[in-house]
């Protein structure tokens, strides 16, 4: 399908900030696109030119709703690991998708998935709703990012970063990682909905360059025009912060990541793909300083700085 025909697209997970990503960009470009979500609507993210109604993907019936009219959907699992709950969402997107006859459906893994069973609920919840997508017979096309650098631009790094010329992150600094922005997912995402002979395929989708930690500092530095440098964070403190954020649950699920990452078993997980999925989708992922560049830093000028 051309990317010029409008299409009308079933953006699941657009409340949140990769889903969102894809939805607006989908929106900006004329395509019409529409959501769902638990919380009201004073309580959601300002979504101009998107649909939303109000439902939840354990619902059969919601998703349904959703879907119906839609040519092409856009799936990201929200923050949840338990694996009843993950399939249950996924048999009902399956079905929903089946059901009015879907074009074409873009399953964002939120990650990279190893290619074994890890006992690692990231990663093994993902490998099983990538199954029930592929096994229901509608045309899948799977994209798994590696490490968001948006991820970065928070106020748990910000500060650091401004007035210490700190990067703290939960992964070794010899790790090699394809650092991909949110910005950079929805080009992927739309080019996957779009793109002849993508269907069936599975992309490791990734940044423009893969950088250790000391890379990635010289790419901050070069886009903030001071010195920064890398300190790997240890994944039980990254963990411990982002529970009073996430809750205790949805942490443990997230930081299960960096605890595999950093007992190296698989430390080529999120490096690049030497660059075949943004060949193939087609895309041009942007270098890291650029989007340092871009960014607001001056926000947490002073905020948070050290006293010491």
């Amino acid at each position: 399908m051309s990317e010029h025909i409008p299409m009308r697209v079933a953006v699941v997970g657009a409340t949140g900030f990769q889903g969102g990503a894809v939805a607006r960009l989908l929106a900006g470009r004329g395509h019409r696109v529409r959501t769902l979500s638990r919380r009201p609507e004073g309580d959601r993210p300002p979504l101009p030119g998107i649909a939303c109604a109000l439902g939840d993907l354990a619902r059969a019936e919601d998703v349904r709703a959703l879907f119906e009219g839609a040519t092409h959907a856009a799936v990201t699992m929200p923050l949840v690991y338990d694996e009843g709950l993950v399939a249950a969402y996924a048999r009902n997107i399956a079905a929903a998708a089946r059901e009015t006859g879907l074009r074409r459906l873009v399953f964002n893994a939120n990650t990279r998935v190893p290619a074994a069973a890890t006992g690692v609920a990231a990663f093994d919840t993902r490998r099983l709703a990538e199954e029930i997508l592929r096994g229901s017979g509608v045309p899948l096309v799977v994209v798994r990012p590696p490490v968001y650098l948006d991820n970065l631009f928070s106020p748990w790094n910000g500060p650091a970063l401004v007035n210490d010329g700190v990067l703290a992150y939960p992964l070794p600094a010899h790790t090699p990682v394809a650092w991909l922005s949110h910005d950079d997912l929805a080009e992927a995402v739309h080019a996957a909905l779009t793109a002849e002979g993508a269907v069936g395929r599975v992309f490791d989708i990734g940044g423009a360059r893969t950088l250790t930690g000391d890379e990635l500092a010289a790419a901050f530095q070069r886009g903030l025009g001071r010195s920064v440098r890398y300190v790997p964070l240890e994944p039980a403190v990254f963990e411990q912060g982002l529970a009073e954020v996430l809750g205790a649950k949805a942490a443990a699920g997230v930081a299960g990541i960096y605890h595999h990452m950093a007992s190296d078993a698989d430390p080529h997980l999120m490096a690049g793909d030497d660059g075949t999925s943004a060949r193939l989708l087609p895309t041009r992922p942007g270098p890291v300083e650029d989007w340092v560049a871009r960014r607001p830093w001056q926000m947490w000028a002073q905020a948070g700085a050290s006293t010491s």
